[in-house]
């Protein structure tokens, strides 16, 4: 008999999860250890943060699906792995806090024969002074945080139905942040729901952004193909910007943030500040924050994470210059560099470098993205690590004919604008591979056939039917595995 572990019921746990029980006959278990009670879909967070949707479209509980599933669920924190067990357990061990109900201060230690860290990332408003849903910024990085961020907007809407000019300030609240995509998703809906209460004329709208260019996205930006032309994302990006009347910031540091004021440094080392009325930042993203003991009890953690606290893998961490970094330096299994029973997925495994030129002020302020690694990578990546632990554990011996390397594999993004079978629309983009192989590649650093940009109403059907076929695959609904990640 085998035991499981899952960390974290994301998107990337949450679909390893689901096929481990799948396949894994009954004589095994599987585990979840997840702080959260309720899977989130979070492309649709958006929506929520609009007012578009409530918070019950884009969630479901957890534990009645797992118990469908046969999965053991204990809604709980990993807070430390032992991957060498201890005096008292023989075999790799997770501590785990409960967090809820009549447990909340019991600890326990769960016993894994492999262990998937799937935590995803922790939200860093920290890193960022007056950053966040409790201070001076919104958030749609939690369906919560984004039902906040309705509240608050629709306070700024009436406003302006009073004759108030308004300042929305959208973008990233950290030097380096990633997730690009889902303020700048957030930002076209906002200019969608101005326009369509006739608002504009009374709206200020401005993009902020630690981009060099925009349209980087933390992939480094790309070349896409539009009606028959290549136009690098930069182009692509601006227009729709300039379509919605939405002005930018780009090679920003957010420093600190007040009461409806921004603090920032630009790669020049400028100190510049922005006034707003209603401001939505993504914060910074760092690991879950897990320690890593050995058999004597000794803090491993710098040998098992980075500094980040995201987990090493079967990645190439030598330092090297920017330009001499390679595809294959990307890792394809996310087993961890020092237990081969351990591995990581999504967005909980240490990147090897940024995909984005490393830029830096002249005072020493690093401002640029790093690499996202949410949705349909993280699906993707969760899938191929359970498929390898069951092929692991049907044959006895640990192998991995499976692998899924981001500089291999290619995504779609979706950003929406509006809401419905008729109104809004939707710009979508296809990159293959995410990580560009400038060897493979040398002209467009990506397969140019299959990196696509397109705007139109089509994109934002696509973006719907998302929205109810993933939510009914995460539900383990019939021939749900028929889905793709």
């Amino acid at each position: 008999m085998a035991k499981v572990v899952v960390l974290g019921a994301g998107i990337s746990g949450h679909t390893a999860i689901s096929y481990l029980s799948k396949y894994l006959k009954k004589e095994h278990e599987v585990v979840m250890v997840s702080p959260n009670s309720n899977f989130q879909w979070i492309p649709s967070n958006i929506w929520v943060g609009v007012g578009l949707m409530t918070p019950d479209q884009v969630k479901f509980e957890l534990a009645p699906v797992y118990k469908k599933m046969g999965v053991n669920y204990k809604q709980a924190l990993a807070t430390s792995i032992h991957p060498e067990g201890d005096a008292e357990n023989e075999k790799g061990f997770v501590t785990i806090k409960y967090v809820t109900g009549e447990n909340e201060r019991k600890e326990e230690k769960v016993t894994y024969d492999y262990l998937i860290n799937g935590t995803g990332p922790k939200l860093n408003f920290d890193a960022t002074e007056g950053l966040g849903p409790n201070k001076f910024t919104q958030s749609v990085c939690t369906y919560d945080h984004a039902e906040h961020a309705w509240g608050r907007l629709q306070e700024s809407f009436k406003k302006m139905e009073n004759g108030e000019r308004q300042t929305f300030l959208v973008g990233t609240g950290h030097a380096l942040a990633t997730c690009q995509g889902a303020a700048f998703e957030y930002i076209l809906n906002i200019a969608f729901e101005i326009n369509k209460r006739k608002l504009s004329h009374l709206a200020d709208m401005w993009w902020i952004s630690n981009e060099y260019e925009l349209g980087d996205f933390g992939m480094g930006g790309a070349y896409v193909k539009r009606n028959g032309y290549i136009t690098p994302t930069k182009i692509f990006t601006e227009s729709i910007l300039k379509e919605y009347g939405i002005r930018w910031i780009k090679r920003a540091g957010v420093q600190k943030v007040a009461k409806g004021k921004v603090f920032y440094e630009n790669l020049r080392g400028e100190f510049h500040t922005k006034e707003f009325d209603f401001a939505m930042l993504i914060p910074g993203f760092a690991g879950a924050g897990m320690k890593a003991f050995n058999k004597d009890n000794e803090d491993i953690s710098l040998e098992v994470f980075a500094a980040n606290g995201m987990m090493k893998v079967d990645a190439d961490y030598t330092p090297k210059a920017y330009e001499d970094w390679r595809a294959e330096d990307w890792p394809s299994t996310y087993q961890s560099q020092k237990y081969e029973n351990i591995y990581a997925a999504g967005i909980a495994f240490a990147p090897p470098h940024g995909m984005s030129k490393p830029m830096e002020s002249p005072n020493g302020t690093k401002i640029f993205p790093t690499p996202p690694r949410t949705g349909m990578p993280s699906g993707v990546i969760g899938k191929i690590v359970a498929q390898n632990i069951i092929h692991s554990i049907k044959v006895g011996k640990i192998e991995h004919p499976h692998a899924a390397s981001m500089a291999k594999m290619g995504a779609a993004c979706i950003v929406s604008a509006g809401y419905g079978l008729f109104k809004g629309q939707a710009a979508v983009m296809t990159v293959n591979p995410i990580v560009p192989d400038w060897e493979k590649y040398p002209k467009w650093g990506r397969n140019i056939k299959d990196t696509v940009g397109v705007v139109g109403t089509a994109g934002h059907w696509m973006k719907l039917l998302m929205h109810y076929m993933f939510l009914y695959k995460a539900k383990a609904k019939p021939f749900w595995w028929l889905i793709p990640e």
